[in-house]
């Protein structure tokens, strides 16, 4: 290669090197106002919360059907006293169990496993529709169930005592 040639292809490749992006800058069509979006535990201060997995009983089909996996949490209100448990999926943060704890609510040990605990809710309001259901729940271990039994227990106490 010639000397001219270096040149030109060294020219070439530096004109190449040089080009500039074009600064592109777009303006929203709309502007979106910020939304305040609330879970209604506002008024709520949790007693309790601890990961679990949730079940209830689907009595046509005579099995157990998993309902979700996330934490469940005890919510006593500021205003009424008045202890809720509330369970919220993972992710997609759909409610899987909300119902006030009432005093026929009873834990019973769940057959075969030292972790979990079954109780009757006579009013579950998962889909907006209060609902008859056999609930259980599973705990990673044997003394975060004992935790659980512990604070239901209190829950169910304090809920009992304000209907009185």
């Amino acid at each position: 290669m010639s000397d001219t040639e270096n040149k030109n292809v060294t020219a070439v490749e530096a004109q190449e090197e040089v080009v500039e992006s074009p600064d592109v800058h777009f303006e929203p069509l709309v502007k979106l106002e910020d939304v305040v979006v609330k879970s209604h535990e506002e008024d709520e201060e949790p007693i309790f919360k601890m990961r679990a997995k949730l079940f209830r009983f689907d009595t046509e089909a005579k099995e157990w059907k998993e309902r979700g996996t996330g934490d469940v949490k005890l919510l006593k209100h500021n205003d009424t006293g008045k202890v809720r448990l509330l369970m919220r999926r993972d992710k997609t943060l759909k409610v899987c169990a909300n119902h006030y704890i009432t005093d026929d609510m009873v834990l019973s040990p769940n057959v075969g496993s030292d972790r979990s605990w079954v109780w009757n809710v006579a009013a579950d309001l998962v889909d907006d529709v209060p609902e008859r259901q056999l609930l259980a729940i599973r705990f990673g271990n044997s003394e975060n169930a004992n935790k659980f039994k512990e604070a239901f227990e209190e829950a169910r106490e304090s809920n009992k005592k304000l209907a009185s």
